[in-house]
């Protein structure tokens, strides 16, 4: 399980507000650089800036929503902004923070400030609509609520964001009378590399791994993912439920998902949800994370705990994967696969390159300042949503269908 669970008490971190910083790495490139480094991205393009800078020209407080499929996401969005010749705050996970102090300083330093995603934060919450308020900057906040490497596939979003946005709209209509917009942007991956070279020595050491190997000449790449995702599933079927399972391997993970999660939501909520899958996980993991605070060290309570976060785990990584995102296999759609299945097994995927981004600024949605309507969906949600697929989907015909 990847260190994603803080085992301290939270504390907020503030972003920093000065201009003299993030223009400094502008002007050097150091977005390019770490991209192109650490994240084999070696070549970019903005579209849709224009409605960004229409925003900046009307005084909008401007929310920027992105999907989230790359831990390269977040830095990536920063040619956005030197497209549009401004600088972003951003909303982050608490747990980015916490990996090392350097970390947590140059996060800062772009504009990041942290979120307790487990818990209520209300000091996040707040420095969130005074920062949208102030109109100085656009505000960053991925809808999503966590990384899935399903580039194509929008998971449902947050309604985090609307209570956000529609929080700050009233105050911004209270304040002067000015509005507040949210621009979908959707963030694609195209991969330009050789595929076949590329992923055969990481498929040939999962199966090793998993010894699911064979002699001889290797199998079609599709075959072996195929083979590596059914043998991943049968050892978690037995490592949970005591055997293999029957059926489609839909119904047999959402089958795990259930036998997962649904007995700690009736041990911690008193009832079974019927949420998607990051909703679930985040009321569980609100009331499980305190108890940690609680529970003495080295103690059956605690590691019951730990097990009990390692479950929602494993069911979060599940739904991770849709059992028709190969149907329709592109280059792009199979490197993501390989490398969710390499980072389910050892917590870190290998870098790949070369990786071309392109991120597509949407339209400006505008948010009403009443609140989101009871017993029916929520019209900026709604919207929202149906403009990322759209652009997804059109972006998704960029990637090469496979060849072999």
């Amino acid at each position: 399980m990847q260190n994603i669970i803080v085992e301290k008490p939270y504390r907020f971190l503030a972003p920093h507000r000065g201009d003299g910083i993030p223009t400094l790495i502008q002007s050097l490139r150091v977005v390019d650089c770490y991209l192109n480094k650490f994240e084999g991205i070696v070549s970019h393009e903005v579209r849709g800036v224009e409605h960004l800078r229409e925003s900046l020209r009307q005084g909008h407080s401007i929310l920027l929503a992105p999907n989230h499929c790359r831990y390269a996401d977040p830095i990536a969005m920063g040619w956005v902004a030197r497209e549009a010749n401004i600088f972003l705050y951003t909303m982050a996970s608490w747990h980015l923070f916490q990996q090392s102090r350097l970390q947590s300083f140059a996060i800062r330093l772009c504009g990041g400030f942290s979120v307790y995603r487990e818990g209520v934060d209300r000091q996040s919450l707040a420095t969130a609509v005074e920062l949208l308020n102030e109109a100085k900057r656009p505000l960053v906040v991925f809808a999503e609520g966590t990384v899935f490497r399903t580039n194509d596939l929008l998971q449902p979003l947050l309604d985090g964001v609307s209570f956000l946005a529609r929080t700050a709209a009233r105050r911004r209509d209270q304040q002067d009378g000015g509005r507040v917009v949210v621009h979908p942007v959707a963030i694609k991956y195209l991969f330009g590399g050789e595929l076949q070279t590329t992923l055969s020595p990481v498929l040939a050491s999962l199966e090793q791994r998993l010894n699911i190997h064979r002699l001889g000449p290797p199998e079609p790449l599709l075959v072996r993912i195929a083979k590596l995702q059914e043998a991943m599933l049968t050892l978690k079927e037995i490592q949970y439920m005591g055997s293999a399972q029957a059926g489609p391997r839909s119904l047999r993970q959402q089958r795990l998902i259930e036998h997962l999660l649904e007995p700690l939501e009736q041990r911690w909520l008193g009832r079974r949800l019927s949420e998607p899958i990051m909703p679930r996980v985040k009321q569980l993991r609100t009331a499980i994370v305190p108890q940690l605070f609680q529970a003495e060290p080295g103690s059956v309570t605690r590691d019951e705990l730990w097990a009990q976060l390692a479950d929602i785990y494993i069911a979060q990584q599940i739904a991770s994967h849709p059992p028709d995102y190969l149907q329709q296999p592109t280059d792009t759609r199979v490197l993501e696969t390989v490398e969710a299945l390499e980072e389910d097994l050892t917590d870190r995927a290998r870098l790949h390159r070369p990786l071309h981004a392109i991120l597509e600024v949407g339209q400006a949605i505008e948010v009403k300042a009443g609140r989101a309507p009871r017993g029916e969906q929520d019209p900026l949600m709604v919207a929202l949503t149906a403009s990322l697929r759209s652009m997804l989907s059109r972006l998704a015909q960029e990637a090469q269908p496979l060849s072999f």
